[in-house]
């Protein structure tokens, strides 16, 4: 791949097209974008299954590995994002401010997206936490289940915690799903994918909606004096300001502010006009 001042111009050039699609659906159907973005938040929520399911065997022992072995399967849930398709809110911070610096969608028309893919993740996130309750698989998940502990520990953090918790969370999440549009071939892709969300799973960052399917089974499935719905809220307003900030600043605005658009002048280029 070439250096310069051009050389990420081809991948803010695929966001570019990315949102024209993305908006265009919202556009033409919003209720097809809107089950488009309950996709999303289902299919995060199949990660925190998995999560739960492998994790709290280590957490009953103490286990060391707890963090790691959580880490390595939730790279799940992106993957199913990304490929089988659907609308993620985190994901689009990166490819709508991209876009809304570049000229190619408006801030309003981001601000439309960022909404109806929270709402649709919300309520995808739900059902699904709502369907896992009525399968039973963690019927026998009391106040020492990982599922109950996790969500606990999430809603009685400090608030300041909790949001730069949101902020470097969605900038690695970003820099998974930039990396990916980098590089070439699936199994490349795949493999960005995992060991970026490796590193927030095990480093214990907010992803919130990752947490809005986490949290939601733990209420589901009663709660106790540490989880609740006011906690809920508690968690999610601070991790999704977060997440904003990580993946608009630090991934788009960042590359964005790198990057030379085309109709600029280059070194090379003012260096042939002077001469």
């Amino acid at each position: 791949m070439k250096g310069g001042p051009f050389m990420y111009n081809n991948t803010l050039a695929k966001l570019d097209s990315q949102a024209k699609q993305k908006h265009g659906l919202l556009d033409s159907s919003p209720l097809r974008y809107f089950l488009a973005a309950m996709l999303a938040g289902a299919y995060v929520g199949v990660g925190s299954i998995v999560l739960f399911s492998v994790g709290d065997p280590f957490y009953q022992v103490s286990s060391p590995f707890l963090s790691v072995v959580t880490g390595a399967t939730f790279g799940l849930a992106l993957a199913l994002v990304l490929w089988a398709g659907s609308e993620l809110f985190t994901g689009s911070h990166l490819i709508f401010t991209a876009s809304s610096l570049s000229g190619t969608t408006t801030w309003k028309q981001t601000a439309s997206i960022w909404s109806w893919s929270f709402v649709g993740n919300l309520v995808g996130a739900l059902l699904l936490s709502y369907l896992v309750f009525l399968t039973g698989i963690f019927a026998d998940s009391g106040t020492n289940h990982y599922m109950m502990s996790l969500a606990a520990d999430k809603m009685n953090a400090p608030l300041q915690e909790l949001l730069f918790r949101g902020i470097l969370c969605n900038w690695i999440v970003c820099l998974a799903i930039w990396t990916s549009l980098r590089a070439e071939g699936d199994i490349a892709k795949l493999f960005l994918i995992f060991v970026l969300i490796f590193a927030f799973i095990a480093s214990g960052f907010e992803h919130s909606v990752a947490n809005m399917s986490i949290l939601g089974m733990a209420l589901f499935h009663g709660g106790n004096d540490l989880v609740t719905i006011g906690g809920f809220f508690y968690n999610l307003i601070p991790v999704t300001i977060g997440n904003v900030i990580g993946g608009a600043l630090f991934v788009a605005g960042a590359y964005v502010a790198i990057s030379q658009k085309k109709n600029e002048s280059s070194p090379e280029q003012v260096d042939k006009k002077s001469g």
